[in-house]
């Protein structure tokens, strides 16, 4: 809800505030403030294909919601939750902006150097997918389990490898036993 609220909150300020006024020079330069209306995806990819966009976005909000009954691990939980908050933030954008009902440009409004505008839910996202891509070379699943390679089990080995280790055991045990016994 922070990432949602934070994205429509401050697009809102960005629009009353920015609407027929110049860019806002922030730190020399290295952060402006200007206002620019995207109906496309990152980068202003595909501006023709709003719709399309919208469906996704919807798509991708219905996946998470889903999958958040699963959530075990709270990496993913997180990664989840700025993806959620992200699609949604555009989202409504795309829902209630002009020039359509769910054709609305994304309002963008940060600016660095050398990169295209972006907004808070743009951040979301980025952030989102930097975290996915951590856990998954970390082998952490969404109910918090990490993988293992088919190669070496390690600690988490199968049943059956657990079963026929402690029959191995048990089964040498019994053999010291009987060799202790044949001793006396």
């Amino acid at each position: 809800m922070f990432v949602i609220a934070a994205d429509v909150i401050s697009k809102s300020i960005v629009v009353a505030k920015m609407a027929g006024h110049p860019n806002i020079r922030l730190l020399g330069g290295l952060l402006t403030i200007t206002l620019t209306r995207n109906g496309g995806a990152a980068f202003s990819i595909g501006t023709s294909m709003t719709i399309v966009f919208t469906a996704i976005a919807v798509g991708v909000i219905v996946y998470i919601l889903r999958a958040a009954r699963n959530l075990r691990s709270i990496g993913w939980a997180v990664a989840l939750g700025l993806l959620l908050g992200g699609a949604t933030g555009n989202l409504i954008d795309r829902i209630f902006r002009a020039p359509a009902p769910f054709q609305g440009h994304v309002v963008d409004w940060i600016e660095l150097p050398h990169w295209p505008v972006f907004n808070l839910a743009d951040s979301s996202i980025c952030c989102a997918g930097a975290l996915v891509v951590l856990l998954a070379l970390q082998g952490i699943r969404l109910d918090g389990t990490k993988s293992v390679p088919s190669d070496n089990p390690g600690p988490q080995a199968t049943a059956a490898e657990s079963r026929a280790a402690e029959s191995r055991a048990a089964e040498s045990r019994a053999a010291e036993s009987r060799a202790a016994g044949d001793e006396r």
